[in-house]
């Protein structure tokens, strides 16, 4: 038997954070390709201590939702899990290259396939762009259009803007879009003047987070000038300084996000058959995905 474990933060204080990990896990669960899926999380129930010891399967794959590499998958993840044969060098990356540690969990007799986080795997750069194409409807979008990758930017972890970058350069090599360009919160270049940027008149913002939340709904859309107040809502596009800023969300509420998730524990070993097709096709419908986006903010044309 197989398991896979989704390893989120979560948060005491928006009870919307850990929507996009129960979202996943059950697309996941549909494809039929684990025998167990489970959530789990730091900031709620479930808890990363408690996840493997619930399991039956004697195979686990364990796969960080989070964008970059860090304290939380390098440290508090493995340590919480009690992966005691852990240790960062076994991912040989350099801050974006992290792939899977076959470990053993003994006090379970477990087989442990602990991955690199969703946000480094190269399938999320097809993320972003579907990100772009559900915000504006629009399958091929792309000429004419420029395209910010938005990303928290720190100074506490340089993996955090490596993620971002990697990712903006991926999409600017596909010749898809007219600009492409990473931005952020806390660095230059800062998203507040996301406008003085972009020569194209419209512009795809596209914020590198996994659930929406204080960031991306709050400081983001107010610091680009999309609204005034965020609780009033704003337009998508919205007009800012001549320009039409299409803002998205974070990311990880996309539905390709499942097949990135899928696409780490394949890469890990587990035998997903033709899992990544299906979550693909549930994940094809840009305009449900906007729908809903819309709804939950309160936002849209």
């Amino acid at each position: 038997m197989q398991a896979l474990v989704i390893a989120a933060h979560g948060s005491h204080l928006n009870p919307d954070a850990s929507d996009p990990t129960y979202a996943h896990a059950d697309t996941i669960r549909e494809t039929g390709a684990f025998d167990e899926v489970r959530e789990a999380f730091w900031k709620e129930e479930p808890h990363f201590r408690d996840v493997i010891r619930t399991l039956e399967s004697d195979e686990v794959f364990v796969v960080p939702l989070f964008i970059s590499e860090g304290y939380f998958t390098e440290q508090v993840i493995p340590r919480e899990l009690r992966l005691e044969q852990w240790d960062p060098n076994k991912w040989a990356s350099d801050g974006t290259s992290a792939s899977q540690a076959t470990l053993e969990a003994g006090d379970v007799g477990k087989t442990i396939h602990y991955c690199g986080p969703v946000g480094t795997h190269d399938a999320m750069t097809d993320v972003i762009v579907q990100r772009a194409e559900t915000a504006t409807e629009d399958p091929d979008v792309g000429e004419g259009f420029g395209l910010a990758v938005v990303g928290h930017g720190t100074e506490r972890n340089e993996n955090s803007a490596k993620a971002i970058e990697y990712h903006t350069e991926r999409i600017r090599e596909r010749d898809r879009f007219d600009e492409v360009k990473a931005l952020f919160m806390d660095e230059e270049p800062e998203v507040d003047d996301v406008t003085e940027y972009f020569e194209s008149q419209d512009v795809v913002v596209v914020p590198l987070f996994i659930a929406d939340g204080y960031h991306t709904q709050e400081d983001i859309p107010e610091d680009m000038g999309l609204t005034e107040d965020y609780r009033r809502g704003w337009d998508v596009p919205a007009a800012v300084d001549g320009h039409r800023i299409w803002y998205t969300g974070a990311v990880g509420t996309e539905g390709l996000m499942a097949d990135v998730l899928l696409e780490r524990a394949a890469d890990a070993g587990a035998g997903i058959g033709e899992a990544r097709e299906a979550v693909r096709e549930l994940a094809g419908s840009p305009a449900k995905a906007v729908a809903e986006s819309t709804s939950r903010t309160g936002t849209g044309d």
